[in-house]
């Protein structure tokens, strides 16, 4: 991924603050042209600066209310094996590999306790699995979030040379 610069990083605060911006929009809000905006976004997408889209659907939408963190410890010798059986469960949203005690921390989705009990046993079932433990997650206090970062980063790389543009939360 290429360094980003200030309007790099004010291209991303904007969108943070609002996604469904288009180009021109963009380009009115930072005072930069719509090639420039148009040029440095393709550029931020060919950098992989972007997430999937589908990091923005709630599973609760889907009928999956109950968020659970599930540790794995297994037999490192089969990892590779594990994880490939473990991308077949649709209800598992996310997985890390894992320094420490844990081999893997998985996060899943699911509609009810019972789901979540059928969830924990096809990981078991996974040949090289030893055990899992699992906990259920009462409440998000924290959302994923990355606009902090991005302040930070900005205050750091200090101003640019062009005349800096202060993103604030309004649309």
């Amino acid at each position: 991924m290429h360094s980003l610069d200030r309007v790099d990083l004010q291209l991303l605060r904007a969108l943070c603050v609002e996604p469904r911006s288009t180009f021109v929009a963009l380009a009115q809000r930072l005072g930069l042209s719509r090639n420039t905006v148009q040029a440095r976004m393709a550029r931020l997408e060919e950098s992989n600066a972007f997430l999937a889209f589908d990091r923005r659907i709630n599973p609760i939408a889907l009928g999956h209310p109950l968020t659970a963190f599930i540790q794995v410890h297994l037999q490192q010798k089969r990892l590779s094996q594990i994880v490939a059986e473990l991308t077949q469960i649709p209800e598992i949203v996310q997985a890390h590999g894992m320094s420490g005690s844990t081999d893997l921390l998985v996060l899943v989705v699911c509609t009810d306790a019972d789901d979540l009990f059928r969830i924990d046993g096809t990981i078991l079932a996974c040949e090289g699995v030893d055990r899992t433990e699992t906990s259920l997650a009462m409440g998000e206090l924290i959302p994923y979030r990355i606009t902090p970062l991005l302040d930070r980063v900005a205050r750091e790389r200090g101003p640019s040379n062009r005349a800096d543009v202060d993103i604030d939360d309004e649309a």
